[in-house]
């Protein structure tokens, strides 16, 4: 498997002064997702997790569940590395009806669509299974996030999501690309496959733009957490799907954009 960072020589320069040195950086590589032998997206993304990547990739996208991947094989080329997906014969049908190709950056979660409609295509809103979290957790769960960014703390330049549930962070994953890093989570929920529900919270290190409420809604969790804001579209996707948008989260604030119900805030917390 390709390496994930390595360090490179850099010159630093400070208030007139400069230095040599060695900066650790992030890999970035080429991801193909081929399904039943063809291509049908290329992803900038970190050469790691890539299992899960093709999971969480294939259920956000709408291509297949666990249950329909008959195959999977991660293979290294020279151009980059290719995820070779085989769908059981509904999926695949399913994927034939409404295949699109993309060839995206990692900033880019809707690139490649091949109609306007499809940006926003219908999910079901999310079940109603009476999670909810406390304004201590939601402060908390930011805050450990930081404890499962390793990469992050090596080069200071990706991604991550997390998802937590029972009072604790369960999952976490990183990557150059903020869609890429939360497919990357809600594959490896979906392969830990111990029955767990759904009921939990994705936490993530960017804004909140349409195509990551998508993710959520998919994977069917009930509340978004983010350190950045969310766009429009996305506090209007999230109301129309049932979930909670909680952002902006600092030390000891953040805002709630959708479904409040779910946050439990102190009596006396002062409401701005």
């Amino acid at each position: 498997m390709s390496r994930t960072s390595a360090s490179i020589p850099r010159l630093r320069v400070s208030r007139g002064r400069s230095g040599k040195g060695e900066r650790r950086l992030p890999a970035e590589v080429p991801v193909a997702l081929s399904y039943n032998g063809s291509t049908h997206a290329v992803m900038m993304a970190t050469p790691a997790d890539l299992e899960d990547f093709a999971y969480g990739f294939s259920l956000n996208e709408g291509i297949a569940e666990p249950d329909e991947i008959r195959e999977l094989e991660v293979a290294e080329t020279e151009d980059g590395i290719d995820l070779r997906i085989w769908l059981s014969e509904t999926a695949g049908s399913r994927h034939n009806d409404r295949r699109r190709t993309v060839t995206g950056p990692v900033g880019c979660g809707l690139c490649g669509l091949d109609s306007l409609k499809a940006a926003r295509r219908p999910l079901p809103p999310v079940p109603d299974t009476g999670f909810a979290m406390s304004e201590a957790e939601v402060l908390a769960a930011a805050a450990r996030l930081t404890a499962h960014q390793p990469l992050q703390d090596e080069t200071r330049a990706v991604h991550a999501a997390a998802f937590w549930q029972g009072g604790q962070i369960i999952a976490a994953r990183e990557d150059v690309g903020r869609h890429n890093a939360l497919d990357k989570l809600t594959g490896a929920l979906l392969r830990q496959d111990t029955g767990q529900s759904r009921a939990g919270a994705f936490i993530i290190t960017s804004r909140i733009s349409i195509d990551m409420v998508q993710k959520c809604a998919s994977f069917g969790a009930p509340v978004l957490i983010a350190v950045s804001a969310p766009t429009l579209a996305a506090v209007d996707l999230a109301e129309d799907s049932g979930i909670t948008l909680a952002a902006l989260v600092r030390a000891d604030s953040f805002e709630i954009f959708t479904h409040p119900d779910r946050i439990k805030i102190q009596e006396d917390a002062h409401v701005a």
